[in-house]
């Protein structure tokens, strides 16, 4: 008898997960309850991994015009969280429709392009030896933004765009975010107002020549701090971390930036860039090229750039090849214990497609600086499951049409060695 209901008691629980979601406004919850091993522990404890995910489905009409769904979890734009390495692609789209807004046919991304010192702080910059030739330039820098989330190549990005520009064009345009410093650069917040001279060459003279820029107009009214410590110089500073002074960028406002790029029909004329349909096609060949397809700067000799190296949803911490069939055309960023990906994802073959930005907060012991961030216990396989989550059950979702998605199948500067 005690078998018996053992037994009716497992098959009822089988039914139960096995049933259809209902696409409310409690769906990703829902949907994420039903695979209660890989989200149980994050959504019991929410408030402490601060996640907040955003799913928008797409589907297509008889002309494959897209429509969008979107669902929510845990979302709150009044929730602040460090946006890391997110912050790269809207400089990198800036950097562009600067570019085009000079109208002088000599200057392109690919043009050289040179910084000078003028300010405490800045250095001079005349080369790049990851680049073709060794030469800098726009171009250079956005693909190593969006391989390899590099840096330093924000930075020279910042540099020509320049901090009061960047901030005015993203608040007219509706955009929640904020650009108040460079990235991995001990500046202070006055030396971040400051950007380096800039200028373009051909043949080794200037064509092109932008002083230094200042923003005088940037204040901070919120205080904003984290935690319960911090290091600094090495020592541990018991008190909250002030983040005020800190790069800001709503999730709601990653994805819509996203839907810019690979849907610009589908947002607002105000919300969308000044960008050619070859800068379109640009931004997403290298949102979505692997480091293994990537000859300058060479990510495909350097093993630590995996397939998976920028891709956290669907594939984590994996090592493994990425399907072809696959492509991923996002942003990820980490760092202070904040880990996230805002991602549009298609599987050619399967005819799937759909939008997934989310992150979380993995700092246990609300320390700054201590590099003690579960980013590879919590992190990397949250995201991971919750891209297989959705993809799978994308995979399921009945769609009326299929939608063609030819227009992402996009060259690659490499042909991915296959194991």
């Amino acid at each position: 008898m005690r078998d018996r209901l053992v037994l009716i008691f497992l098959i009822s629980t089988v039914l139960a997960t096995a049933q259809p979601v209902k696409e409310d406004t409690r769906f990703l919850l829902n949907l994420m309850r039903q695979q209660t091993v890989q989200f149980k522990t994050i959504l019991d404890k929410k408030k402490m991994y601060e996640v907040q995910v955003i799913y928008t489905q797409i589907n297509r009409d008889q002309s494959n015009k897209p429509d969008f769904k979107t669902f929510q979890y845990n979302v709150d734009t009044n929730r602040y969280f460090y946006p890391a390495s997110t912050v790269k692609f809207p400089m990198v789209l800036l950097a562009l429709e600067k570019i085009n807004s000079l109208q002088d046919s000599q200057i392109t991304k690919y043009t050289p392009m040179y910084q000078d010192s003028a300010y405490s702080g800045q250095r001079w910059i005349r080369a790049d030896t990851t680049a073709e030739g060794g030469v800098p330039s726009i171009a250079h820098y956005a693909k190593k933004i969006f391989v390899a989330s590099d840096n330093d190549a924000y930075n020279r990005l910042y540099e020509w765009v320049g901090q009061r520009e960047a901030n005015r064009s993203l608040k007219e345009r509706g955009y929640r975010l904020r650009l108040l410093h460079r990235l991995s650069a001990r500046l202070t917040a006055d030396e971040n107002r400051h950007t380096q001279p800039v200028w373009f060459a051909s043949r080794d003279s200037a064509i092109f020549r932008q002083p230094m820029l200042i923003n005088d107009s940037m204040t901070v009214n919120k205080k904003i701090t984290k935690g319960r410590g911090y290091y600094e110089q090495g020592a541990l500073i018991r008190k909250p971390f002030n983040m005020s002074y800190r790069n800001y960028f709503s999730l709601p406002d990653q994805q819509e930036m996203l839907k810019a790029v690979v849907f610009p029909d589908a947002v607002p004329l105000a919300k969308r860039f000044n960008l050619t349909a070859e800068d379109r096609q640009f931004v997403l060949q290298y949102m979505s090229q692997l480091p293994t397809e990537t000859l300058y700067p060479p990510y495909y000799k350097d093993t630590v750039y995996t397939d998976a190296y920028s891709k956290f949803l669907l594939y984590g911490s994996d090592t493994t090849r990425i399907p072809d069939n696959i492509r991923i055309f996002n942003k990820v960023g980490n760092a202070y214990g904040y880990m996230i990906d805002n991602a549009y994802i298609v599987d050619f073959d399967a005819g799937v497609e759909f939008m997934l930005s989310a992150v979380i907060y993995t700092n246990k012991d609300e320390i700054f600086n201590d590099d003690r961030y579960e980013y590879k216990t919590i992190a990397l396989p949250f995201l991971k499951n919750l891209g297989q989550l959705i993809y799978n059950y994308e995979k399921a979702r009945v769609k009326k049409f299929k939608p063609d998605l030819s227009e992402f199948k996009l060259p690659y500067d490499l042909v991915k060695e296959v194991d």
